[in-house]
């Protein structure tokens, strides 16, 4: 039995999926944003993610309740030439980390992707969150863009990386 499952994120799900992300945000390696963002901020993401096209969803320990990390797809660029692209995201609570549920959440990405007419996943990552760029290496995603630079984070420059990988 696999150590973990997902489902659907749920309306019910949103203050946990907002709490895991703003958990990362004090690190300055995982995301752009600088301060929290609120449950109510991110109730236009949570809608734009509908299951038949960019799904968001949670992760959960097998057997027991409580969201320990989520995925979710992006649109890529927003132009119809671009929808069999997309961007994926992974979250993980900071007592889960390093545990296999990254593993576990990109797989299920992977997987699911030609079931959405998703051919393309990109990840983009911060030059300097090596855990998240080795993971995604090892699923043989390959560097497809290094935007040195572009974003500051509390006076540091700091490079992104666009990997991706063909899975259908």
């Amino acid at each position: 039995m696999a150590p973990f499952r997902h489902r659907l994120a749920t309306l019910e799900d949103l203050p946990r999926i907002v709490a895991i992300y703003n958990s990362t945000i004090a690190s300055r390696e995982v995301t752009a944003d600088t301060e929290p963002v609120s449950v109510e901020a991110r109730l236009p993401w949570f809608h734009e993610h509908q299951p038949a096209r960019r799904p968001l969803w949670v992760v959960e320990e097998a057997g027991r309740d409580g969201v320990i990390g989520w995925i979710s797809y992006s649109n890529f660029y927003g132009r119809p030439a671009y929808a069999g692209t997309a961007e994926v995201s992974i979250y993980i609570d900071a007592a889960w980390r390093g545990k296999g549920v990254g593993r576990y959440a990109l797989q299920q990405a992977i997987d699911f992707a030609p079931q959405v007419a998703v051919h393309t996943v990109l990840g983009f990552i911060f030059g300097h969150n090596k855990p998240s760029l080795a993971l995604f290496e090892k699923f043989g995603f390959e560097t497809w863009a290094n935007l040195p630079r572009v974003a500051n984070l509390d006076g540091i420059e700091r490079d992104l990386i666009i990997l991706g990988k063909r899975v259908a």
